[in-house]
């Protein structure tokens, strides 16, 4: 008995440990935003983040994402619906800009 008890004690202790120091879950918690970006400045919190492609689609997704290497039409938008994104080497949004 002895032989199972402290075994299953060690594993118990390091599965509580390893669960406290987890963190939260990313962005994907958020709700998205329903239609064009209005809220400029809580468009770039958000991006101040540094959410994935995928993140943001989730997120804004109404708006149109333009990674680098995608082909676009350049018709003038006025209505922030139209984002052109830049990416750091883990491939996460950084900043860009509307067209």
């Amino acid at each position: 008995m002895p032989r199972i008890l402290l075994p299953a004690l060690a594993l118990f202790a390091l599965t509580a440990c390893s669960a406290t120091g987890a963190p939260p879950p990313a962005a994907t918690s958020e709700a998205p935003v329903a239609g064009y970006v209005s809220d400029l400045s809580a468009f770039e919190a958000y991006l101040a983040g540094k959410p994935t492609p995928a993140q943001f689609k989730a997120h804004y997704p109404d708006v149109t994402l333009v990674l680098p290497g995608q082909i676009a039409t350049k018709e003038f938008r006025m209505n922030h619906s139209r984002y052109f994104a830049e990416l750091d080497a883990d491939g996460r949004i950084v900043g860009g800009k509307f067209q």
